[in-house]
């Protein structure tokens, strides 16, 4: 029975922090202690500011040799790929005559590794689980934007010259990219980083999680989750349940441990990332869907990923 606590102490000590900031986010804006502007503001903040200096001063102050991690990278943008084709042939066959197919393809793949699955490695691994984590911040990002491009046009419209544009856009305006590019960069070549940076960048880190939970939890709208149940439902049981068992699983198999299996879990078992919800509206996808998959899946992602910790502390792989 002690065993059975310590390791569900050890879940929640991961998952509670990141649930309470949520609740905190949807009572606050409830009270009217924040509003939308503040969201807004606050979010791109995060966004433009706080996240890349986190990743950034992460990366630089390292102790972890970046180059073993290849064939961590790898594996993670190999699995990417893998599980968008699942689910995309998945939403095809299910789905055949829904209009909403993208969107929920979209649903069923893309996680919030930028903000809750980097907040869970934080609380799990500390800094040094978050400069690993923030190289596969940085391959998601990237396959993501363009899997999205992908799933979200009608068949057959999207040409090489799109799919190319559309990374080149993602790798030189993504600010989490570049802080990444950056902290690589200066790790690499053994750039030395001022301690008055490195301070500052420690400043700006320490607002990152807590602004950026608030601002999610405030943004939620728990009243939408009522239509498209069976498109909601399909997808985030493929986001939340099926690819970190899916993913996790393999992962083990080729012979990951600790916190690279760590980090794989805990990126893939994050809830449907909100750029999915702009990317809806902006190609004309059922954008009411997708913010009712992103509600749903960051609200029921501290159940499932509890749930997925004390599994893997269970058998001792994290």
């Amino acid at each position: 029975m002690d065993v059975v606590l310590n390791q569900l102490q050890f879940s929640l000590s991961i998952t509670g922090p990141i649930c309470l900031m949520l609740v905190l986010g949807v009572i606050f804006k409830r009270i009217g202690l924040i509003n939308d502007n503040f969201i807004e503001v606050g979010s791109k903040l995060v966004f433009q500011v706080t996240l890349p200096a986190m990743l950034f001063v992460s990366i630089v102050t390292a102790k972890h040799d970046f180059s073993a991690a290849s064939q961590f990278i790898g594996f993670g943008i190999i699995s990417g790929i893998v599980f968008f084709l699942f689910t995309l042939i998945s939403v095809r066959l299910f789905f055949k005559s829904s209009p909403d197919q993208g969107v929920i393809i979209q649903g069923g793949f893309r996680a919030n590794t930028g903000i809750i699955g980097i907040a869970y490695v934080a609380n799990a691994f500390g800094s040094s689980g978050v400069a690993l984590g923030a190289l596969y911040v940085a391959a998601t990002t990237f396959l993501y934007n363009i899997q999205a491009v992908i799933c979200l046009s009608p068949r057959g419209s999207v040409s090489g010259m799109q799919a190319l544009k559309m990374m080149g856009k993602t790798l030189t305006k993504n600010p989490l990219i570049i802080a990444i590019s950056l902290g690589l960069l200066f790790y690499v070549l053994a750039i030395p980083v001022p301690t008055v940076i490195t301070e500052a960048g420690n400043y700006l880190s320490k607002m990152t999680l807590p602004l950026a939970l608030l601002c999610t939890g405030g943004s939620l709208n728990l009243s939408a989750l009522k239509a498209e149940k069976a498109a909601q439902w399909f997808a985030s049981s493929y986001k939340l349940v099926i690819a970190p068992i899916l993913i996790t699983s393999v992962a083990y198999w080729i012979g990951f441990r600790g916190i690279e299996l760590g980090i794989l879990f805990f990126m893939n078992a994050s809830p449907v990332a909100a750029a999915s919800y702009v990317m809806a509206r902006s190609m004309g996808g059922n954008s009411i869907l997708a913010a009712n998959i992103i509600a749903f899946t960051t609200v029921a992602s501290t159940i499932t990923c509890t749930i997925g910790v004390l599994i893997l502390q269970a058998y001792s792989l994290i």
